[in-house]
This record gives C-alpha cells, structure tokens and sequence, in this order.
C-alpha cells in the first residue's frame, strides 16, 4: 500500500490511435480465437484534477457534458446515466480493503477530444479518474491492475459493450502489440526505432469527422454477426488479427510505406465486420484521400463518425489534408507519446 496523499493532484492518460486488429478485443472473439490489436498513444490525453475538501462531499465536473454530479461519501452510488464511469471508479477505489478514508474531494475531468471520438477517450478517462483517486486514497497499482479494473468497471459493472484494447493502451501509453487469449490480456511494449517514430509522425494525419458515434450498436452488430457465422463478419475479424501481426512486423522493421498499405487492407476488412462501420462521408475521405497520395487510411475507432487516421508520402501529405479539409474534416498533425498514465502533485 502506498502513502495517501492528500494534496491537490492531478493526472492525464493518453488517448490512442489504433493501426489493426480493433474488434477482436470484444467477447466472444478472444475466448474463441484469440485477438491481437497493434495500437499506439498519442499526444493528446484525458486531463482530470482532484482537490481535497472535508465536509465528507465529493463532487465531479466534466468539461466534456458541461455538468457535475455531488454525492456523499458515505452514500450509495445512483447510476443513472450521469458521469457513470467515473463514480463506478471512485466507488470501486474506495471500497478496497486499505484504502485509505477520504473526507470528500472535488474531481474535474477534461479530454482533448469529445466522447465517442474513436480515440478511446472515454477508457482513458476511467483510466486516469482511477489513477487519481487511487493516489488520493493510498493505493498503488500497476498498469495491469488500473487497465483490468478500468475493464471490469466499464464492461461488468456498467454493461458498455465494447472491448479491453483502450483500457490497456492508455494504462501503458507507447506502442502496443496486445494479445487477447480469453479473458487474458498480454501487453508488449514494442521497441520501435526513433527514426521510424518520427517518420510516422510526418507522414502521418489524423482526421476528425465531425461526428461522434455511438459504438454500442456497431459493436452489437458486429457481435451478432460473429455469433451467427455471418461469413464476412468471421472473416473480417479473422483478418484483422492477422494484420496486427503482419503490421507489427514491418512496424519493427521500420517499412513506414508497407504499414500505410496494409492501414488500407485492415479498413477493407474492418468494413466486412459490420455494415455500420462505414458512411459516404468516412467512403468520400478514403477514395479522396488515396487519389491525392495517401497510402492507407481507416476509422481508428468502432466506427460510423469519430476519427481516421492516414499515411501518406510525406511530400504529398499536404494535398491529402487539402482535399479531406474540402470534405468538411478538421485535419492535425500530431505525435506519438511512450507514457501511460500519469499522477503528479498540482499546485493549490
């Protein structure tokens, strides 16, 4: 058990971008046949801040809905639709067995992109709330064990369909080769040379839709498709996998131009796994994205709206962003980060 500590805290989790292998981290895909996703984090996180107070309170403000929710800390927690996630992480961190008492806290939770971004934004969230109160309260964890009880939260006590590469990614931070074996996860850091880093980082953009989705329906479906046999859906999947693998390799090897093709294949496969996955918008960007030099591109989420991410030559880049810009997507350039979740010491 680590000390309590009980000033002004503050912590970030990274958000991630995911190259292949998405949708395979979702039950019953790994208990049948084993997934692999090939993920990395990014430059942008979910903030969050706590502050202690002693009238036995506890309130949570997020920027992202624009509201706050108030509770005792002695009361039974309501879920009912309000910030669910992180009052099922400050209720499930303050019921271990030495945690330390809390008189109240104020937590304030901020993302650089909004929920349903396809950038894992909620699961960081949950990823740094947990972090956070974890801290407040004594209590110290290792990736695995913030990633898996960010799982459980999420996908047992609060029934979000989904998968577990988000939780995993943004506890670690880096890239990520993750295998999926039942109910097992396994993380491998991958060593990927500096140069290939920055090359990626300038050949690379990522696109924003516009749109958030609600992921909950596409991965039903894709889910229902799997457990029916639907033949495209089972060899979507399967093939997804396969990419994680084959993309991990030239990833390593540092063949920036094989990883931008393949990106394209696993967004062909990534579309047989569900009809919902794509829309004439995401259709537009891809077919205009290519024919102005990109490589590959794809959805980095579940799906229908959210973020896509390209590699493109670097000296045509510049047109690709033009053309996806004249679409009607808000186009940044952006880096990779090696760093999980983190905690520090605020000022008051």
């Amino acid at each position: 058990m680590a000390e309590p500590v009980r000033g002004v805290l503050r912590a970030r989790a990274p958000l991630r971008v995911s190259f292949a292998g998405g949708g395979t981290d979702v039950q019953p895909f790994p208990r049948r046949e084993g997934g692999a996703v090939l993920s990395a984090t990014i430059s942008q996180y979910a903030f969050s801040t706590l502050r202690p107070r002693t009238d036995g309170r506890i309130s949570v403000e997020s920027h992202d809905y624009g509201y706050s929710i108030g509770f005792g800390v002695d009361d039974d927690i309501e879920y009912d639709g309000r910030l669910d996630l992180p009052k099922a992480a400050i209720s499930r961190i303050m019921g271990f067995e030495h945690a330390m008492p809390t008189q109240g806290f104020d937590l304030f939770l901020r993302t650089n992109a909004p929920p349903g971004s396809g950038l894992g934004s909620s699961s960081a969230v949950v990823v740094a709330t947990i972090g956070l109160v974890a801290a407040h309260c004594g209590i110290d964890l290792t990736p695995y064990e913030v990633a898996e009880l960010a799982y459980r939260l999420e996908r047992d006590d609060l029934g979000i369909p989904g998968g577990s590469q988000d939780q995993y990614a943004a506890a670690f931070g880096g890239f990520n080769f993750m295998e999926f074996a039942g109910d097992d996860v396994i993380v491998s850091p991958l060593r990927v040379r500096e140069a290939t880093v920055h090359e990626l980082e300038h050949n690379m953009l990522l696109a924003y839709t516009g749109r958030t989705r609600v992921s909950d329906h596409i991965i039903e479906d894709q889910r229902s498709r799997y457990e029916t046999g639907h033949v495209d859906a089972v060899a979507g999947l399967r093939a997804q996998r396969d990419l994680a693998i084959e993309m991990r390799t030239a990833l390593l090897k540092g063949e920036v131009d094989t990883l931008g093709r393949l990106l394209g294949q696993a967004w062909q496969e990534k579309q047989k796994m569900s009809e919902r996955i794509s829309t004439p918008l995401i259709d537009d960007a891809i077919e205009a994205a290519l024919a102005k030099g990109a490589l590959g591109g794809k959805v980095t989420g579940a799906g229908g709206g959210g973020h896509m991410i390209f590699i493109c030559e670097f000296e045509k880049r510049h047109l690709v962003a033009e053309e996806l810009i004249r679409l009607g997507l808000s186009v940044t350039e952006f880096t990779f980060t090696q760093h999980g979740v983190t905690t520090w010491r605020g000022q008051a």
